[in-house]
């Protein structure tokens, strides 16, 4: 028998009961003689140690099966009543088994006799009561361990999660040069300054939330994008000129800091400054949002977020099987990406 047969409470429980059991039964057999005479000691002991072993093997690979074929919460009373039907049926067998044993040893007198055999059936009853409820008891405790444990293990994937998607999400360049920004207007303009703080924290704040969602509303997004123009108008001046639609349909929904990729995708590709300043426009049409720019291509484009189109792709692709289109020409370059009516997947 392998120890890891039994778990740590099994084994408290029959070393707590083994003593208990082995005095009364050899008790019952034996008679007082059995506390008397160290040969009747001996044999007594020996055969209910063996007899024990057996029985609580046999009955605990029964009670296993039984909660391996109905292990879940809606079927206890059918587990239990299974359970007690079965267990209850193998130790009427063990007691006969267990009263002839002692018949056929050598040096103690008991008889194969019904006599002999029903209050040990009894006694095996009381048994098997305490045994079902001392197992189902374990199973209850590993079975809550181990959902405590998964719950854990799903909790931390969670927060891994988020935690993985806000650092993509949250553009180190962006915070840098943000800082550098406010640290410039501190010493410009205080008001200035706290506007600027209060955006930067707005943005910070939606990422966050963004983290943990697959979609938001059009008016979230497009409100979003308001508060990280501001912070771009800051820094950037007359050099970046955005055009947000007025009038938003609040039925119409997006994957989040999915205008803020296109948007950073245009600066991080082009060139701009106060003479030739780079022009973005975002448009709504027929269930679509479009993000055009001029097109001011860099020599060597510096990047503000590399994950780019492919990022876009794998924010729609568990929420649509709609596509993200691409045009460009000589002087322009637009990204179209579409809208949900709802946020669940919606076929092209």
């Amino acid at each position: 028998m392998k120890p890891q047969f039994f778990s740590k409470y099994e084994w408290w429980y029959h070393l707590a009961m083994m003593p208990v059991l082995f005095a009364v039964g050899n008790y019952y057999f034996i008679g007082p003689s059995y506390f008397t005479d160290l040969n009747s000691f001996l044999i007594g002991t020996l055969i209910v140690t063996i007899l024990y072993w057996i029985s609580i093997i046999t009955l605990t690979i029964i009670v296993r099966w039984v909660i391996a074929r109905y292990p879940h919460f809606d079927q206890t009373v059918r587990r239990l009543s299974v359970m007690i039907l079965i267990v209850g049926s193998v130790t009427m067998t063990l007691a006969v088994f267990d009263v002839w044993i002692y018949s056929i040893m050598p040096g103690i007198q008991v008889a194969f006799a019904w006599e002999n055999i029903w209050p040990i059936m009894i006694l095996g009853g009381f048994f098997d009561v305490f045994l079902v409820a001392m197992l189902g008891l374990f199973y209850s405790l590993e079975q809550w361990k181990k959902n405590q444990a998964e719950s854990e293990k799903l909790e931390r994937l969670a927060l891994q999660h988020q935690f993985d998607s806000l650092k993509g999400q949250v553009n180190p360049h962006f915070l840098f040069n943000s800082l550098n920004t406010l640290s410039s207007l501190i010493g410009e303009d205080q008001d200035k300054a706290e506007n600027f703080v209060e955006d930067l924290a707005k943005i910070y704040r939606y990422t966050l939330q963004a983290a943990k969602t697959e979609l938001v509303t059009l008016q979230a997004e497009i409100g979003f994008m308001r508060t990280y123009h501001r912070l771009l108008s800051v820094r950037y001046g007359e050099s970046l000129q955005l055009q947000l639609p007025e009038n938003v349909p609040a039925d119409l929904h997006i994957p989040p800091l999915s205008l803020q990729i296109l948007i950073d995708n245009s600066i991080k590709y082009n060139i701009m400054s106060a003479l030739k300043p780079l022009k973005i426009s975002i448009h709504i049409s027929h269930h679509r949002i479009s993000v055009q720019n001029n097109i001011q291509a860099k020599i060597r484009p510096m990047g503000t977020n590399q994950g780019g189109l492919t990022e876009l792709k794998a924010k729609y692709a568990p929420v649509s099987d709609r596509q993200i289109s691409i045009e460009q020409d000589i002087n322009h370059y637009a990204v179209s990406l579409p809208l949900l009516t709802a946020p669940y997947r919606v076929n092209a």
